[in-house]
């Protein structure tokens, strides 16, 4: 018996399981070595729960967990209803609708749960997203597809580039806008990524996800697939952005742009922020209605699509703190690096006992470029003394551009370049937005 047929259980458990010919969805009997008797379904377990537990639901309903310790004896005693799924029918399609093109990366768009044996479905068809979320199908012709599967922690630099030439290819059959489905937690560097590698795009490129799964109550899955899909169809709107709730009420999802965007909470459904910048553009949920910045990029099918997908890993981005060791920089130039992004304090400032291995690194020709830890604002490293000695060390300040865009936009520079002198002014010159003139003071939305 394979392990998928007894999803989530490992160890002493799933040995035991096994042992008693047990498989998801079976009525198990269980003895405790108190003489204690339950019988219910066999659940899956989560693979975040605690892993020394049989989960059953009852016949009256409520699931329970043992502890394997306190069983004396497993047995099957009937065959249950194996989870499953009767999708109802789509929703009819409207003609004249706009054609949205969804990609998935990893996780799932959205998904439906029994809640009586605890299955989940995802949802990655057009006609499972449209039985999840029926509003879809009134708002564009959605077409589904899955790219590849990964946790976002273990998307690369080479998936950003298939996933542009994906994107590339969607947007030249005519298509209104493309949504990217991405778990959360590195979205930010892959909406930075996208913002470089496709340029003058003609339509929006959207990147959405959950920060709550399907399967609680509280879950934001498909109020940001309906406003990145709306947004994707109907917004004036050339750039890449990430599709995510404004704020704590179901009211707004707001378009930040890809590289002025960054995660700043674990949890809660408004844990994007726009930094330094106005979100792109913000749909409201209830009527339908989108709102702009002043300075949006706007849609243009008459642009020629640029793709420059090409992004070289060798960089690094390392934070100063008190009692950074230097050494780690010499480090980064023996391992290859080709370029380091600081992440200063404050206006841009690292240790003066850092100064020797900075020399050391641009003497190697591996630029060193800073940016600042406090998220917001601008490093300016002509203030202090420290700032002063690291520009005459050669150290280049990036302005107001989020440290994590900084170090995507060096794997993207080096990808397309190899002389120092290129790399240094190409971190400078704006390309999608990442650098601005002038920073404003933003209140949090």
């Amino acid at each position: 018996m394979s392990v998928s047929t007894l999803e989530g259980y490992h160890g002493e458990i799933l040995r035991r399981l096994k042992i008693a010919n047990a498989k998801i969805g079976d009525i198990i009997k269980i003895t405790t070595n108190s003489g204690e008797v339950f019988e219910g379904a066999l659940f899956p377990r989560s693979e975040y729960g605690n892993p020394d537990h049989i989960v059953l639901k009852l016949r009256n309903g409520y699931n329970i967990g043992i502890h394997y310790e306190k069983t004396e004896t497993i047995q099957v005693v009937g065959e249950g209803q194996k989870p499953h799924f009767t999708k109802p029918p789509p929703p009819p399609k409207s003609a004249g609708l706009p054609r949205v093109a969804i990609i998935s990366t990893g996780g799932t768009i959205a998904s439906r749960v029994d809640y009586r044996t605890g299955a989940v479905q995802p949802a990655l068809t057009a006609e499972d997203l449209a039985s999840v979320v029926p509003e879809l199908s009134s708002i564009a012709l959605v077409e589904a597809d899955i790219l590849f599967s990964e946790l976002s922690e273990n998307v690369t630099p080479s998936q950003w580039k298939t996933l542009a030439e994906e994107i590339a290819k969607k947007i030249r059959t005519g298509i209104a806008g493309v949504v990217v489905s991405q778990g959360t937690d590195t979205m930010h560097y892959t909406s930075a990524a996208l913002s470089f590698a496709l340029q003058r795009l003609p339509v929006p490129v959207l990147l959405v996800g959950a920060q709550r799964s399907s399967d609680r109550p509280s879950s934001d899955a498909a109020s940001n697939l309906t406003g990145a899909i709306a947004l994707a169809a109907k917004a004036d709107l050339g750039a890449v952005g990430v599709a995510m709730h404004q704020n704590l009420s179901d009211r707004y999802i707001v378009a930040h742009r890809g590289t002025r965007v960054r995660k700043c909470h674990t949890s809660r459904r408004d844990a994007f922020k726009s930094i330094n910048s106005e979100p792109l553009a913000k749909y409201d949920l209830q009527t339908g209605q989108i709102a702009y910045s002043e300075d949006h990029p706007k849609r243009s099918m008459g642009h020629d699509l640029i793709v420059k997908p090409e992004f070289d890993q060798h960089a690094t981005l390392l934070k100063f703190y008190p009692g950074f060791n230097p050494e780690i920089i010499d480090a980064a130039v023996k391992a290859g690096e080709r370029g380091i992004v600081l992440e200063g304090t404050g206006l841009g400032h690292v240790s003066k006992y850092s100064y020797d291995s900075l020399r050391s690194a641009i003497k190697s020709d591996v630029p060193v470029f800073m940016t600042s830890q406090t998220i917001w604002g601008r490093v300016d490293m002509n203030v202090y003394v420290t700032g002063r000695d690291l520009l005459n060390i050669g150290v280049v300040p990036l302005e107001d551009m989020i440290p994590e865009t900084a170090l995507v936009k060096l794997m993207w520079v080096l990808g397309h370049n190899r002389s120092i002198d290129k790399i240094r002014q190409a971190m400078l010159d704006p390309i999608a937005g990442e650098i601005t003139s002038r920073t404003s003071i933003m209140e949090e939305a």
